[in-house]
């Protein structure tokens, strides 16, 4: 079992697609570019969905190509369909991601088409990715409760992964969209798809809304899971899952998995700073916990200097 671990930075995309504030293209420029010297190995730019489902990110395009590249760093974009696959390659993104759900009532309100259709357009998109020699990895979401349906049926969910993977996908990333999920069932469910794919190819996808997203990345992580997304600053949510809250906070993540030996090969520092640049434009608190003890840290230090003047 390798200690290498694979942080998969999600927060200009899905971190920024359901903020209220319109962050300006060049700010998310700016910050990706900063992201980019923490030595994170892969960040999320954004997504090709129509502007009028993710106007948040209407400047996909835009941004792919503004930000700095850099050999050590691979740039992913979600990807809807051929159309978007089209952008995403004029843009010269390195991967593409595609998505569906494991519920079908989510799927229906997150992608306006039930499970059974939405996989020939997947398959379309990752055949269309690899023939242009692009990696492709795949979110399933809700793989541990559904906003709407409740509980989801774990042969459901292996038998989408089966299906991602046998088209071509490299990495399959299971999703707690709306963080329901406990140990348990982190366990449950991985060990189940273990079955049918290598643990090397499975990524979990962590949201924090009741606090156990951390106690759920250490559970796969004694699976075997080596790779993990997160958000700088604990940014997310989705659209279309009423009260789900944000990613676990990439900050946080490292420092537990540094912490049981893993080797991110990322300047945890640099990652807050960049977290504390995101909160300003957002104007807005974000849950991180190393963000927020370091900015707790700042005002207190400051508050002793305005004493001592005295």
């Amino acid at each position: 079992m390798t200690d290498n671990v694979k942080i998969r930075e999600v927060g200009p995309r899905d971190g920024l697609q359901n903020e209220k504030v319109w962050i300006d293209t060049s700010d998310k420029v700016e910050w990706i570019n900063q992201l980019s010297e923490t030595g994170l190995s892969y960040i999320e730019l954004t997504s090709f969905v129509h502007p009028k489902w993710i106007p948040a990110l209407a400047d996909a395009s835009e941004v792919v190509k503004a930000v700095k590249k850099k050999s050590s760093v691979t740039f992913g974009a979600l990807v809807p369909n051929e159309r978007g696959l089209e952008r995403a390659l004029e843009a010269n993104i390195d991967e593409v991601a595609v998505f569906l759900s494991a519920s079908e009532t989510h799927n229906l309100k997150n992608i306006n088409k039930s499970i059974k259709d939405t996989i020939p357009v997947l398959r379309d998109v990752i055949r269309g990715a690899k023939s242009n020699g692009k990696s492709v990895r795949a979110y399933v979401s809700t793989v541990f409760g559904c906003p709407y349906e409740g509980a989801v049926d774990i042969y459901q969910v292996k038998k989408l992964a089966v299906s991602l993977m046998e088209q071509g996908v490299d990495e399959l990333s299971l999703g707690d969209t709306i963080g329901v999920a406990t140990p348990k069932e982190i366990i449950n469910v991985i060990t189940e798809i273990k079955k049918e794919i290598k643990v090397s190819q499975i990524a979990l996808h962590a949201h924090d809304t009741r606090g156990t997203a951390l106690a759920n990345v250490y559970a796969a992580y004694l699976l075997g899971v080596r790779a993990f997304d997160g958000a700088v600053g604990g940014l997310g949510g989705c659209p279309y899952a009423p009260g789900a809250s944000g990613n676990v906070a990439t900050e946080d993540l490292v420092y537990l998995l540094e912490g049981l030996g893993g080797k991110t090969g990322i300047e945890l520092q640099s990652l807050i700073e960049s977290g504390k640049w995101i909160q300003s434009k957002l104007g807005r608190d974000l849950p991180s916990h190393h963000l927020q003890l370091a900015l707790a840290t700042e005002n207190k230090e400051g508050f002793k200097n305005e004493n001592t003047a005295y």
